[in-house]
């Protein structure tokens, strides 16, 4: 998953992209205890039904729930967090345009937190809402994170 900023710095992006790429996920706002991730909505995203399917629905709050919890103000830093519980509620249809999740810290401590979120769509409707329960990894619980390069590392085994 990319940041809608991540094209205009010369930071090194702190994901490593597949899956929330192949959805088509931005991050468009992240600070202390909030994130705000967007899906602009194509054929691959729908159900038989011609609506949004659950699956990219609960990815998109999946990604905005975790990052609300990772802020890293450090440049070249970042933190990570595993899903430990996530509970989704799909409240309206949508079809087309841009889909809005907006995730919530809401408590927890150094490693376990709590977030919750709402996704809308570009009318201000809501689609759907979440609450996730999440897991700092290692050297995440600090707000200062992890050297990017080092959690690469950790990712694939290999330096450089």
């Amino acid at each position: 998953m990319r940041r809608a900023d991540d094209d205009q710095n010369d930071m090194p992006t702190d994901e490593p992209g597949g899956f929330n790429d192949l959805l088509g996920l931005y991050v468009t706002e992240w600070s202390s205890e909030r994130a705000v991730v967007e899906l602009t909505l194509e054929a691959k995203h729908l159900n038989r039904s011609g609506n949004v399917h659950g699956g990219a629905l609960a990815a998109l709050m999946d990604n905005a729930l975790s990052l609300s919890g990772l802020f890293c103000p450090v440049p070249g830093n970042a933190r990570r967090a595993v899903t430990l519980s996530l509970s989704t509620t799909f409240v309206g249809p949508a079809r087309q345009g841009v889909l809005r999740a907006t995730g919530v810290l809401r408590g927890g401590g150094r490693k376990i937190y709590m977030a919750s979120a709402e996704v809308v769509d570009e009318q201000g409707n809501l689609v759907a809402m979440g609450e996730g329960s999440f897991k700092r990894t290692s050297g995440s619980e600090s707000p200062d994170g992890v050297p990017i390069a080092l959690l690469k590392e950790r990712l694939t085994g290999h330096r450089g």
